[in-house]
């Protein structure tokens, strides 16, 4: 039974403009259940005038919401109120500190005295490694700022208490605050930016207003991102040559063109997460994994999301994977019948993937081969700094301000992605640009990373709460057509790959999927972060992975312990991806045929 009749016959509404609509009216032309979204509102969206309140409150939040952040903050507070001893301890941190901090003063000039004598700057803290913070006094100043950087860390946890939820928003909410006062920030503190000025007689400072106000135009006219011009979608990126084979209201599906005589008879479905665009994995040539693959010989097929807007807001997340990876699958077995199927699914669309997986595998469907899930989280308890932006209270604030548009706005996902890597992706940029006068060079990959996608209403909050709120799918709840589903009914061989610097989905979180799927799984885990340590090209210098294998039926092996026993390798794991994958098919053949009258690759989908 199709979806469309499953919501109809239950009386379920469809809405106008959903990519089930034009189906459900063809099977139930006189049916009751198909009604507009505004017959439904009063029923299905209460209390309208406190969702406009809190979604025009949302505009000057930045979409936090207030209510989570006192909550958590009141109850750090109230509970250090009452810890006399965490009191003074703190209170004698400050004093140690600060003693520490004058004695280096008073020998900051002194032959021999060590540039770092009270504090050092954390390796992944790139603000002060450049050679002249070493001297005086900008040293000084930014062992001070550490000083209470640290000083603010050891403060706001650890707290007898206190709910680790609420500890890590304070912690975050501080950090944030701390990462704003950086000296790197300030002109007039940074000996880069003075050096700088005094070489070019203040020449930086005209580039930098230069750079400022080109921002704001671009801001202010919705333009793209100075230097994206060289970047353009279907000519120098997304640019492997290939066909929509299929579309819907939800998809393109592209087959792209095999560069290799004869090709692995088993082809490859790439399902990326619509939070993106799907050429992340179809870059620049150089970069391109999908080009990559078509030069090892096999068939690849890729799906490309359209974005959504108001009009699909009662996209419901399971139209993704019913339109999205098993329409694409149906295709695929149109095009190539009577083979398996490589799946690759990346981020949220790896969770997808898992989902339509184990849903598949309870339905007795074999069609997929081999599964590979590039930083995809099936396991949400641990999913990083991410959470601090899922509780109760923001994720109602999330769909209040979501109820208005229809939509989640590119800018609120945007931001709450930079404020994770606040230094490298907002403060550091601004004293590059706007300080220094160096505007970034553009690449293909800042490019993608601004050409953003929008979020429906039902689905985004149907993902946040089964899958992040409640973590249904890793704890055996989450239901398909109406029955439940376990990972652990998946025994199709896994490539699984996390990334070692991944703020979105942290690569322990990752790794959880050893314990939810019966099947022999290939753990990997790569330099980088989540999106440059994909995007790894085997003749990009610098890359480096750890890799190994787990029967299904071996026991189980803990993360900490993995470190130490996994093979290293200093290179890009793509050729160790392909050789697990030729091992897993069948002897080459023919290409197939790539046919019909729908556009050439990238399609319609990328440019909507």
């Amino acid at each position: 039974m199709s979806v469309v009749q499953i919501l109809s016959r239950a009386g379920q509404p469809v809405a106008p403009g959903s990519p089930v609509e034009p189906a459900a009216r063809a099977a139930f032309p006189e049916g009751p259940a198909v009604r507009p979204v505004a017959d439904l509102q009063p029923q299905s969206e209460p209390y309208p005038l406190d969702r406009a309140f809190h979604a025009m409150l949302a505009r000057f939040t930045g979409g936090i919401s207030p209510a989570a952040l006192s909550l958590a903050w009141l109850d750090w507070s109230s509970h250090l109120v009452v810890a006399p001893q965490r009191q003074m301890e703190i209170a004698h941190n400050v004093l140690r500190d600060s003693g520490r901090f004058l004695e280096a003063s008073v020998h900051a000039t002194s032959p021999g005295q060590k540039p770092w004598s009270v504090i050092q700057p954390r390796s992944r803290d790139r603000r002060f490694r450049e050679p002249q913070w070493e001297a005086a006094p900008f040293n000084l100043l930014a062992q001070a700022f550490l000083l209470g950087e640290r000083w603010w860390h050891d403060a706001t946890t650890g707290v007898r208490g206190v709910s680790r939820a609420n500890e890590a928003i304070v912690e975050f909410s501080v950090r944030q605050m701390l990462d704003m006062l950086a000296p790197s920030n300030f002109a007039a503190t940074n000996p880069e930016v003075l050096e700088k000025t005094l070489r070019s007689g203040g020449e930086n400072f005209v580039f930098g207003w230069q750079n400022w106000c080109s921002d704001l135009m671009r801001m202010l006219s919705l333009a793209a991102p100075a230097g994206d011009a060289q970047f353009v979608v279907g000519k120098t990126v997304a640019a492997s040559p290939g066909k929509v084979v299929y579309r819907n209201e939800l998809i393109e599906l592209i087959q792209y063109h095999p560069t290799t005589a004869q090709v692995r008879p088993e082809p490859i479905l790439i399902v990326p997460a619509w939070i993106m665009k799907y050429y992340i994995l179809d870059l620049s040539p150089e970069n391109s994994l999908v080009k990559y693959l078509t030069g090892q010989g096999f068939t690849v097929f890729a799906i490309s999301w359209r974005n959504p807007d108001a009009k699909d807001r009662n996209v419901a997340f399971d139209d993704y994977r019913k339109l999205g990876v098993m329409a694409a699958l149906d295709m695929i077995g149109r095009i190539v019948p009577g083979r398996t199927t490589h799946a690759l699914g990346y981020c949220l669309g790896g969770t997808l993937l898992s989902i339509a997986a184990a849903a598949m595998a309870r339905d007795g469907d074999k069609r997929l081969g081999t599964i590979t899930l590039l930083a995809a989280q099936t396991d949400f308890t641990e999913a990083g700094e991410l959470t601090l932006f899922i509780n109760e209270s923001q994720v109602a604030f999330l769909e209040d301000m979501m109820w208005q548009r229809g939509y989640l706005d590119t800018a609120q996902m945007a931001g709450a992605f930079a404020l994770l890597r606040s230094n490298d992706l907002i403060w550091s940029r601004l004293s590059r640009d706007y300080l220094m006068g160096e505007a970034a060079p553009p690449s293909d990959l800042m490019a993608w990373n601004a050409d953003a996608t929008r979020l429906p209403y039902r689905m985004h909050s149907e993902y946040l709460r089964k899958l992040f709120l409640d973590n249904d799918l890793a704890e055996g709840r989450y239901r398909v057509d109406g029955r439940s589903i376990s990972l652990s009914d998946i025994h199709a061989p896994s490539f699984v790959v996390g990334t070692l610097a991944d703020h979105v989905a942290p690569w322990r979180s990752v790794y959880k999927i050893h314990y939810q799927v019966d099947a022999d799984v290939t753990f990997l885990l790569t330099s980088g972060g989540h999106n440059a340590g994909v995007v790894a090209p085997p003749d990009e210098p610098g890359h480096s992975y750890q890799v190994m294998t787990k029967a299904a039926d071996a026991p189980y092996v803990g993360p900490e312990e993995w470190l130490k026993l996994a093979r290293h390798v200093e290179a890009s794991w793509w050729p160790e991806w392909a050789q697990w994958l030729a091992a897993r098919s069948g002897e080459p053949c023919a290409p197939p045929q790539i046919g019909g009258d729908l556009p050439d690759a990238p399609g319609q989908h990328v440019h909507t």
